[in-house]
């Protein structure tokens, strides 16, 4: 097993580098306007937040999707709790993660309302708008482990070629079974298996533009029932 406080690179200062998986955590353009343009808006966010909604996400990372989720919910004033829930196999180190969310500015004071559960490795989180548990281990058996439907999917796994287990058919078939009715996906990656992956699990998906320099990804939408 890679020692996971070596399984780390950094470029450009504060862009962690997975060793593991060959790949970053980010863009290393611009991390947040990615996670703004492919999780976010690829979601229809804001506009279907209420209170409960419930994100859950394959591959939590540095944690920078969920600061830009919350830091999205409050800047629009919503109100009562956004629930977040993640799956993750190889948590980064706290350290690690305080560093890489440092790199965003905009999102400091989300970062540190949070910082102190990260430095206590918490792996659930209770604030007056925010429920959030990470559930470390492999997604494809601890997938099930979801308590209420999920209401927008974060696919963030590494690349699929780096990193298939995240994106097996299996999985997003899972994932699409725990969907609640009119429930969203979305991911950076247009790979045509994972496409067909979502289709065959009974989401609708479409092909739009995707961020940078890349040129479409995915988003699905589960039949409002």
């Amino acid at each position: 097993m890679i020692d996971q406080t070596r399984a780390l690179d950094w470029r450009d200062g504060d862009v962690p580098v997975s060793r593991r998986f060959d790949d970053p955590y980010f863009s290393l353009d611009d991390g947040l306007a990615e996670t703004r343009h492919v999780f976010l808006h690829g979601n229809r966010l804001p506009a279907r937040f209420r209170d409960g909604f419930h994100v859950a996400e394959l591959g939590f990372g540095t944690g920078l999707n969920l600061l830009a989720a919350l830091h999205l919910w409050r800047e629009t004033g919503q109100s009562g709790v956004l629930h977040f829930t993640t799956f993750e196999a190889y948590p980064l180190p706290p350290e690690d993660m305080i560093r890489a969310q440092s790199r965003f500015a905009e999102l400091d004071a989300v970062a540190k309302d949070l910082r102190p559960f990260w430095e206590q490795d918490a792996r659930e989180i209770s604030l007056s708008d925010l429920r959030f548990r990470l559930i470390e281990g492999d997604a494809r058996r601890t997938i099930r482990q979801i308590d209420h439907p999920v209401d927008a999917w974060f696919l963030d796994g590494f690349s699929p070629a780096k990193n298939p287990e995240l994106w097996e058919p299996a999985l997003l078939a899972e994932a699409a079974r725990h969907t609640a009715p009119g429930g969203t996906a979305a991911t950076y990656t247009a790979a045509g298996h994972v496409r067909r992956a979502l289709d065959a699990a009974g989401l609708v998906t479409r092909r739009i533009p995707g961020y940078g320099r890349k040129r479409h990804m995915t988003v699905a939408q589960k039949a409002a029932g």
